[in-house]
């Protein structure tokens, strides 16, 4: 993973204010105290300011950097990372800090960063950063540090322990992603060879014209209205249409599968995406304008699955009108991108467990808790969103591991698809893809890693968020039509083979067909099949054992 500060965690000064600043909280009104069993030690604000301002570095902050081992090339590094200003919206960015999502995140945070007496230091912190998004310098780790309201204290050990725990996460990608190298190249020495430049490219758009529409649908027993996009091939009157239906993620619309339909359709799918009003990007506009006071409502979780069902009964209903009765009604699956991976799974008979959740939810290093353990204020009942009519799903970078837990999953014996990025820091791939994946009951499973993914394409966030993860992230990154050509190549072949049933496109699910796809290019993507199962399950007992501080 290129991330330029990559060495502050492996350093006593860089574990607390980068691993810190990383995520935008640090500082102090006028000094930060640094806590070591009975010991106590300070650092001036002033300090960091002139060595973010001048380059200077005084007496005390010098005694820091020896004591820490830091270096030259850490320290302009960790100068640029006290300077580097972000162009935010302020008002979207002040009232996500206030959402429950927002709230848990600063709580998470303060039990690290207190205030002075050692008082969970969340609301200084929320104070200090929306202070800075509004100030005219900007939002900065140094404005921030000067715009903290007291002084903070921060308890070494357990900053030692947390930044050796990101340490591990990295550790965990790095080995996971070589894993998955050599069990896929370990399938493709078992399997016969083909040579895939004699055969059709799946990246490239099927022979079939494609048609869109739009539905406006209400259930009225829900109260309920919501758009559906239709991409539709156009029909002939001896072909059967398979079905997709494609579920976005939070804060996120129908657009965001358009390519993807698009595609889909080419090759003789009709593909329905309904809006998901609730969790969409409506929602999080309603939130920035003051009409909601949350990212989401806790209803998602319970309505998506049911609107994915709903549209299948709409289909149903207007199978004869709109589509000539050539739906086949026998053959729907099911696409999801983050949430609406959740969604997915929901439909596919994966079962809400919240006492799994509950157990779950204390964890600190898997931001999708942020969003998976809203679930927890939901009525802890049955949930009855199983749909029958669902054949196969497809994941892009879900959330699933603590809401449904190895029980929950373990319901789900339908093909299904995995796909995960690598650099996915919502729904980080060593976490909420590889620790479950064994825990499916399907012969018929995938998992595909995407080296460069970061979860969702950066350029398309909303309100400066793009902007700020690109800056304090620092990755370098493939454009998105790489990693988009990546998954519809590979969805489709699942959806050919396992909803369609056409077994001439298997040659295309195998391990062989990643590599050739990553040919020439720097960031491959690597594909595992269930032949590589029991191979999984030994690389994650290997490294839980020596890694125990992760939990799998």
């Amino acid at each position: 993973m290129k991330v330029k500060n990559k060495s502050f965690f492996l350093s006593l000064i860089g574990s607390i204010l980068l691993t810190v600043g990383n995520h935008l909280p640090i500082t102090a009104a006028e000094k930060i105290n640094f806590i070591v069993g009975p010991l106590r030690l300070s650092l001036n604000i002033s300090s960091l300011e002139t060595f973010a301002d001048q380059g200077t570095i005084d007496r005390r902050l010098a005694d820091y950097f020896r004591m820490a081992g830091v270096g030259e090339t850490e320290q302009i590094q960790f100068r640029e990372a006290l300077q580097k200003t972000v162009d935010i919206d302020p008002v979207l960015f002040s009232r996500l800090l206030r959402t429950e999502m927002g709230e848990d995140m600063l709580s998470r945070w303060g039990e690290h960063i207190n205030i002075q007496g050692g008082r969970n230091g969340k609301y200084a912190l929320r104070g200090a950063i929306v202070k800075s998004a509004f100030d005219d310098q900007g939002l900065s780790l140094i404005n921030i540090l000067r715009n903290l309201p007291t002084n903070i204290q921060i308890n070494l050990n357990q900053a030692r322990s947390l930044a050796t725990r990101f340490d591990s996460i990295i550790i965990a990608t790095n080995f996971f992603r070589e894993e998955i190298s050599q069990l896929a190249q370990q399938e493709i020495a078992n399997a016969s060879p083909t040579n895939f430049s004699t055969l059709p490219d799946l990246r490239q758009p099927g022979k079939l014209p494609v048609q869109t529409s739009q539905w406006t649908l209400t259930d009225s027993k829900r109260n309920r209205t919501f758009r559906v996009y239709i991409y539709q091939p156009q029909l002939q009157q001896e072909i059967e249409y398979p079905i997709v239906i494609a579920s976005h993620g939070l804060a996120s619309s129908p657009e965001h599968f358009a390519d993807y339909a698009e595609h889909l359709a080419s090759y003789g799918y009709v593909v329905a995406i309904p809006q998901h009003p609730g969790s969409d990007r409506q929602q999080l506009q309603n939130l920035k304008r003051g009409l909601s006071r949350q990212i989401f409502l806790n209803s998602e979780f319970i309505d998506r699955p049911k609107d994915i069902s709903y549209v299948i009964d709409e289909l149903e209903r207007r199978n004869q009108a709109a589509f000539s009765g050539k739906l086949d009604l026998n053959k729907i699956a099911v696409i999801g991108h983050s949430f609406g991976g959740y969604t997915a799974l929901a439909v596919a008979g994966a079962t809400l467990e919240f006492e799994n959740l509950a157990r779950e939810c204390p964890g600190r290093l898997n931001l999708s808790l942020l969003l998976q353990c809203r679930a927890l204020n939901l009525d802890p009942e049955v949930y009855s969103l199983k749909d029958e009519r669902v054949k196969a799903i497809a994941l892009t970078n879900p959330l699933k591991s603590a809401i449904f837990g190895p029980q929950g999953l373990s319901r789900v014996s339908l093909p299904v698809y995995v796909q995960a990025g690598k650099y996915d820091p919502a729904t980080p791939f060593v976490l909420e893809q590889v620790r479950p994946f064994p825990w499916f009951n399907s012969g018929n499973r995938y998992l595909s890693l995407q080296e460069g993914d970061t979860h969702a394409d950066i350029s398309e966030l909303d309100g400066g968020l793009g902007e700020l993860i690109d800056n304090f992230l620092y990755l370098s990154l493939p454009e998105p039509e790489l990693l988009t050509s990546y998954n519809q190549a590979l969805i489709l072949a699942f959806l050919q083979v396992h909803l369609r049933e056409n077994q001439s496109f298997r040659p295309y699910l195998q391990s062989a067909y990643a590599e050739y796809l990553s040919e020439g290019e720097e960031f491959k993507t690597f594909l595992i099949t269930h032949d590589s199962l029991e191979g999984l399950k030994k690389a994650i007992a290997k490294f839980q054992t020596n890694h125990p501080s992760i939990k799998f």
